[in-house]
């Protein structure tokens, strides 16, 4: 029987037809081996190219024409309150700065990605009423990482004239509501002093590894698509299920996304859309609306907000909540991944 020799080795004219595609900018998928030939890698890698283009076979390409300058990360943190509105235990029944320290960990964690070291990523704290010993935590695990980071005590007597005591639905507000709309106050005038993105995000969020990538790589392509600014939030909230509504489908770095009219406080998006909604993000800040994030809907109901699925970051809050843990993912995995 005759061996049939199987050579890997590009022939000259297949060599000058690589060359010529690679000029021209187009890429060569060897259906035999998997091998995008063009760029030297597997068709299962990354094949994004951040600032330049998006690719997601079998779709093609897409050139950014949005590109991604910087990323600030604003936490908020406040360790001393175990739950804002809930008198119901989190999952695990941890201490509160168990849970922030987990959400750091897992951000640090996902800025640490190959891809994303081309783009500049800051972090601020932004905390009311942590214990020296609670921030000393906080210092640690930047520390871990060699991450610098800024914190901000938090001064609520600066920003407590402008809240109104009575919500809307006419009960008094809380001093941890008060202290809360301070805290998103202040993130929101840090983020005037930004460069291009922003992340808000609370101190019970903790995030898969891939989570800031993906967020970054599908902002790049959507806006670059769409040709405006978008909102990105990382939690499918259980919520979200609970009504049926119709809605939009996307594509983003690799997973799927859809549009969304709701979201809690924690966000990404760019300076531009702060700018241009400033007086809603605002009003957030002054007045305990009915339900508290209303004015972001209001922002939804005229921009692009968009969630994934499955989920990139998981809301630790009481497993019953409905905004809180998402459906179909490994909590317990999550959180063992962000143990020190």
């Amino acid at each position: 029987m005759k061996n049939i020799k199987n050579s890997n080795k590009p022939s000259f004219f297949k060599k000058i037809f690589i060359k010529i595609s690679r000029k021209l900018g187009y890429e060569i998928i060897d259906q035999n081996n998997f091998k995008i030939v063009t760029s030297n890698k597997n068709i299962d890698d990354h094949l994004s190219t951040l600032g330049q283009r998006s690719i997601n076979l079998p779709l093609g390409e897409v050139k950014i024409t949005r590109k991604v300058k910087a990323l600030d990360v604003i936490i908020r943190t406040c360790a001393s309150v175990n739950m804002l509105t809930q008198n119901k235990s989190r999952l695990f029944e941890k201490e509160k700065i168990e849970y922030t320290i987990r959400t750091i960990r897992s951000l640090l964690n996902s800025s640490k990605d190959p891809d994303l070291k081309q783009l500049k990523i800051n972090f601020k704290v932004i905390d009311h009423n942590s214990t020296n010993e609670n921030l000393a935590s906080i210092e640690k695990v930047f520390t871990e990482f060699n991450e610098k980071y800024s914190l901000i005590n938090l001064d609520v007597s600066k920003f407590i004239n402008k809240i109104e005591k009575t919500n809307q639905r006419g009960e008094s507000v809380t001093d941890n509501q008060i202290s809360n709309m301070a805290n998103i106050h202040q993130s929101l005038l840090e983020a005037k002093k930004c460069e291009d993105l922003i992340y808000f995000v609370e101190d019970d969020y903790i995030h898969k590894k891939e989570s800031l990538k993906e967020m970054i790589f599908t902002y790049e392509r959507l806006a670059s698509q769409i040709n405006n600014e978008i909102i990105i939030c990382p939690t499918d909230y259980p919520y979200l299920y609970a009504k049926s509504e119709i809605t939009q489908n996307f594509l983003g770095q690799n997973h799927h996304w859809r549009k969304v009219n709701e979201t809690l406080c924690t966000f990404l998006t760019s300076k531009k859309m702060i700018e241009k909604y400033w007086d809603k993000y605002v009003s957030m800040c002054n007045k305990e609306h009915a339900p508290f994030e209303k004015p972001l809907h209001y922002i939804y109901e005229k921009e692009l907000c968009i969630s994934p699925i499955p989920s990139l970051a998981l809301h630790f809050t009481n497993v019953n909540s409905i905004f809180g843990l998402s459906p179909n993912v490994n909590w317990k995995e999550m959180w063992d991944q962000n143990e020190k």
